[in-house]
């Protein structure tokens, strides 16, 4: 179905696995794209699959380089859809990891997501103060369950995708008068970037298949993304789960005017009591949604 007819839309890390699929699946439904990646076979070979594409290859994490996809897309008659893909992994415990991987990751997911958002949200926020309404501005980011289980051997990884989770909702609520819909997903997906996380495909239809995400993308960048705004979805395979907000798990108030650490030792004494500790604060609820999960049957 053409239900994004005259829409344009921007996938960052469109040469290969999942931005390649949505970068597909969004022109199958009529936009026209702009599609950036670092220069390559991959990013040549989508292109060749969608008619009249722009390809602006480049660093995504450059302010040149987003500047560069906005203005491609206001060449193609003005930006409608972004979908932040593009990321890197270099995974290590925490006491080994090095600075470089450190900032190599966040800068690649996290700033790689910011810049396009500002300079995408910056353009609807004018033409809706030109038109005098909203606009049409959908925003899809890629966070991963990496930020909801903290991946051990991913800090760097899950750190991202937890501030691009933030990026998401307070771009959500801070741009939802000028039309922008801003949502993420925590897509699980085979891709050259996570296959020697998820093990080789099985015969057969891989449950796995970046092919699988794209529709939840196209439906977000679609008029069905008009009523959705500040979520986080969990996709893989036939699954596609809505996140709850976090909840206060207990509460404890002071006898007095404030707590003093002898009391606190006490009260929090009787709450934490397994040995060894665990964390609390982790999601683990999306891992049993699927009988085939993380490559694992």
């Amino acid at each position: 179905m053409a239900t994004l007819d005259g829409r344009v839309a921007v996938v960052t890390g469109a040469g290969q696995g999942l931005g390649a699929a949505e970068a597909l699946a969004l022109a199958a439904a009529g936009a026209r794209l702009v599609l950036n990646d670092l220069p390559g076979p991959g990013l040549d070979a989508v292109e060749a699959q969608i008619d009249d594409a722009i390809v602006c290859p480049g660093d995504i994490a450059e302010w040149s380089t987003a500047e560069a996809l906005l203005a491609a897309a206001e060449d193609l008659g003005g930006l409608d859809i972004l979908v932040n893909n593009a990321g890197v992994l270099r995974d290590r415990m925490i006491f080994s990891m090095s600075e470089q991987e450190w900032d190599t990751v966040i800068r690649v997911h996290l700033r790689g997501h910011f810049v396009t958002t500002r300079l995408a949200t910056a353009y609807w926020r004018k033409q809706s103060k030109i038109n005098g309404a909203p606009v049409y501005a959908r925003i899809i980011n890629t966070a991963s369950e990496a930020f909801l289980l903290g991946s051990a051997g991913q800090p760097n990884y899950a750190a991202a995708k937890g501030g691009i989770v933030a990026l998401t909702l307070a771009t959500a609520r801070g741009c939802a008068r000028y039309g922008v819909r801003a949502n993420a997903i925590c897509p699980r997906a085979r891709t050259a970037m996570t296959g020697s996380l998820m093990g080789p495909p099985p015969e057969g239809p891989d449950p796995l298949s970046p092919s699988r995400i794209a529709p939840l993308v196209t439906c977000l960048a679609g008029p069905a993304g008009e009523r959705i705004t500040g979520e986080v979805f969990v996709a893989h395979g036939d699954v596609v789960a809505v996140l709850g907000p976090p909840t206060v798990r207990a509460a404890f108030h002071a006898t007095g005017d404030q707590w003093t650490v002898d009391e606190l030792t006490a009260t929090l004494g009787k709450v934490f009591t397994a040995d060894p500790p665990s964390p609390g604060f982790v999601c683990s609820e999306t891992l049993p949604l699927a009988a085939y999960t993380l490559g694992e049957d």
